[in-house]
């Protein structure tokens, strides 16, 4: 994958931004939504039952003379094979949606499980002190690409229409491709993650994986890459996702796979260093997830805190 060209490395325009007026102005005449035995603003409730529609993760580009603009979408969806039809659905007033019109390109970059961070960046979300992300792009058909994306679009606008407080814009593909690996997905207002490993959920109680997955980032490891070192400070707890791994510490060697947990004594104790040394012997995918992260959830979760504890008394009895 090719980085952005020098001449067009600049400041990248994301999120939603006031675009002034377009020409999406006869609005029809407004019903009151009812929303059965919901309660309170029938928008958040419309807002929140719509969310329930889980979705993969796009960020939408298009390019102005010099300059990249990007914007986090999942209103996008497939129309036509014969022609090669897409439609996307913009807020108004988000910058991309003024820069949008008939003949005007845009790219469609389908994001992995492991790009979260970047949805968040071309959201406007707020990320840690520190993590500065800088998105890579490839041109095609002068049009920026996200790198790493599982798949890319390439789609030329052949109609707009009006669509409420959002407009709609029918796509024609002129060049598609995919990749390996695993969607980004999101549902309820938060990203979720695909696990197909049956094995994953017979080994870990179902509150707690669902922890896991939700407030974990994924981190790959190449078989004989070491994730943990004994003795090494750390406030991750991690699960094995994919992959076997080798735990060894004075006395034991230990071989496990798919659903252990790592870390799970350690990051509940904020001075202590690692008990053991992993290293993974194949391939290895993991779900990592952060103390402050963990406790945050469990004091939500009552239930997988429970799940926790369980497996911290096994633990015990395993040593003992």
């Amino acid at each position: 994958m090719a980085t952005l060209p020098d001449e067009f490395d600049v400041p990248l325009t994301t999120g939603a931004g006031l675009s002034g007026g377009t020409h999406f102005d006869d609005v029809p005449d407004t019903e009151t939504l009812d929303v059965g035995e919901l309660e309170g603003d029938p928008a958040i409730a419309f807002r929140r039952t719509l969310g329930m529609f889980a979705t993969g993760v796009t960020v939408l580009t298009t390019r102005t003379r010099d300059q990249v603009h990007g914007m986090t979408a999942n209103a996008f969806m497939s129309v036509s094979l014969t022609p090669p039809l897409v439609l996307i659905s913009l807020d108004r007033r988000a910058r991309l949606s003024a820069m949008l019109h008939e003949g005007t390109r845009f790219g469609v970059s389908v994001l992995a499980a492991g790009q979260a961070g970047l949805s968040d960046h071309f959201a406007r979300r707020a990320q840690g002190e520190g993590d500065v992300l800088v998105p890579q792009f490839e041109i095609v058909r002068e049009t920026p690409l996200v790198d790493g994306a599982i798949a890319h679009l390439v789609a030329r606008v052949v109609r707009s229409y009006w669509g409420g407080d959002h407009s709609l814009f029918l796509g024609q593909v002129e060049y598609a491709r995919y990749g390996e690996g695993r969607p980004l997905l999101f549902h309820g207002g938060r990203y979720e993650r695909m696990v197909t490993d049956p094995e994953l959920f017979a080994l870990l109680p179902t509150e707690l994986l669902e922890l896991l997955l939700r407030r974990g980032t994924e981190r790959s490891y190449a078989s004989g890459d070491v994730l943990m070192r004994r003795g090494d400070v750390s406030d991750e707890l991690m699960t094995v996702l994919e992959g076997t791994i080798t735990i060894e510490r004075p006395g034991l060697r230990l071989t496990r796979s798919v659903g252990t947990l790592l870390g799970e004594i350690e990051v509940l104790d904020p001075g202590a260093g690692r008990m053991a040394t992993i290293t993974a012997e194949t391939d290895v995918r993991c779900a990592v997830v952060r103390r402050d992260d963990l406790r945050a959830a469990l004091e939500e979760s009552p239930r997988a805190a429970i799940a926790l504890l369980e497996i911290l008394a096994a633990r015990f009895r395993e040593t003992a």
